[in-house]
């Protein structure tokens, strides 16, 4: 039974009785769906744990693309949802800190002259991102002279990449490298060009208290290594716990 201190949080979080949560499959390192359909990985996890306590039950909102999630949680029509932190997106939602970091990369064909990352930003390279996502986003805003040309979602990223003869393919790193290994004659190119801070992320219109509520809940995923522990369920490679507290900006 739930205290009137957990009856009073579980309103503010979740006021129609029943946690309401987007998750996006977009991104295979955090969330996909297992074989009888129901969502599966960290994020879905994050989502069960955070139910658990506030003695609620679950209703799943499961999109393809981040920005879609977005819109869902922005719009109230969900009271949770998994986000890459991004000034952009920050307009309507609250962001907790971090719970993860994962890094961004670019694959080229194994013929390209491009050896570094600090080569892609050049008049008349075409680098392909899935429109909306934290990679778009974040390449919106720094590349200067190349081109970007959006996926219609990241999963598509790679299939526009070889199709449309692109010379650049942004993205997940994990996913990149287990597109190369199944795809003869791609590599990456070596580091990364961004680190994207994954967060829980609320309504902006909850109040201070749930917002609180929420960043406790996440920092305290990560401190008794609750997150840790999920890497290793999920067999979760490439990525890392996010340290406490919120990230610069990019």
């Amino acid at each position: 039974m739930n205290t009137p201190i957990q009856a009073s949080l579980t309103h503010l979080l979740a006021p129609h009785g029943v946690m309401r949560v987007a998750i996006n499959l977009g991104n295979p390192v955090l969330a996909r769906l297992d074989a009888s359909g129901e969502p599966s990985g960290i994020s879905a996890d994050l989502s069960r744990r955070l139910a658990k306590q506030l003695g609620l039950s679950i209703e799943w909102r499961v999109f393809k693309k981040a920005d879609e999630s977005v819109q869902c949680v922005r719009s109230d029509a969900a009271d949770i949802g998994f986000f890459a932190i991004d000034p952009v997106r920050g307009e309507g939602l609250h962001f907790s800190p971090p719970y993860v970091q994962i890094e961004g990369a670019y694959m080229v064909r194994n013929d390209s002259p491009l050896q570094n990352n600090d080569e892609v930003d050049q008049a008349g390279h075409r680098v392909t991102a899935g429109a909306g996502s934290a990679y778009d986003l974040f390449l919106t805003r720094h590349l200067k002279h190349a081109t970007i040309v959006r996926a219609p979602s990241s999963p598509a990223v790679v299939d526009m990449f070889m199709a449309e003869q692109l010379d650049v393919a942004a993205g997940v790193k994990q996913q990149l490298q287990a597109d190369a290994m199944r795809l003869p004659g791609l590599r990456l190119l070596p580091g990364r060009f961004m680190v994207i801070h994954q967060a829980m992320g609320i309504p902006a219109t909850r109040s201070a208290q749930a917002r609180e509520h929420l960043n406790a809940f996440v920092e305290e995923a990560k401190r008794s290594g609750w997150v840790a522990e999920a890497f290793v369920r999920h067999q979760i490679q490439g990525a890392a716990v996010a340290p406490p507290g919120y990230p610069a900006h990019d």
